[in-house]
């Protein structure tokens, strides 16, 4: 799969939204959104103007494909599957992207982001109900009991992100404990829990064309 090697604070300056990939230095002064807060390159100052309806559609399905942190394959299966699927399209993908593991992971503070969260998963540091999981896109279900493994509960970058969690706001669906540094899915998230900024009809129009 393709990386994106270049400064993850200008897709957040592009898409015109904080997406805290830099986890705990974007609640602090550092962060380049607050300080630069219009378009990143040597124009984005001067950026204006009617934005089409194609070009909204485009700009919030990129938002949410970067959030996650997919490629654009990646992104459409997930779509095409929650267009198969029972009922509204856009509220199926986006509660389809917070069960994924390394989401899992992020939000109840077992790392400082996504792609930190992704990483640990791949490198095998946590079980699912007391199997090994290494799968970053597994989908987690509701009773599920997500756990570090012993060796790992001393590695330097969880415990740090375990001290931040704090900062953020746990969603109701899932809990946290914290001393046994594990997590458990209460029941599955609805559209209410995502409380992100996004306009999931913009995404299944640019979808539907």
């Amino acid at each position: 799969m393709s990386r994106y090697r270049e400064s993850v604070c200008r897709i957040c300056r592009r898409e015109n939204l904080k997406l805290y990939f830099k986890g705990d230095r974007c609640y602090s002064d550092k962060c380049a959104y607050d300080r630069r807060s219009y378009p990143p390159g040597q124009h984005g100052q001067r950026r204006g103007g009617k934005i089409s309806d194609y070009g909204l559609q485009l700009r919030e399905k990129q938002k949410v494909k970067r959030m996650y942190g997919l490629s654009e394959k990646q992104f459409r299966l997930f779509f095409e599957r929650a267009d198969r699927g029972k009922g509204v399209t856009g509220t199926s993908l986006l509660v389809m992207l917070e069960r994924r593991l390394d989401n899992v992971v992020y939000r109840l503070g077992l790392a400082n982001s996504r792609s930190q969260a992704r990483q640990l998963v791949k490198h095998n540091h946590f079980f699912v109900n007391g199997r090994k999981v290494n799968i970053p896109s597994y989908q987690v279900d509701a009773g599920d009991v997500i756990e570090l493994r012993e060796k790992s509960k001393n590695v330097e970058v969880i415990t740090e992100a375990m001290e931040a969690v704090i900062r953020r706001s746990m969603p109701q669906w899932l809990e946290l404990d914290k001393e046994g540094m594990k997590g458990s899915i209460k029941a599955l998230p609805v559209r209410d829990d995502i409380t992100m900024p996004i306009q999931e009809h913009q995404i299944v129009e640019f979808y539907s064309k």
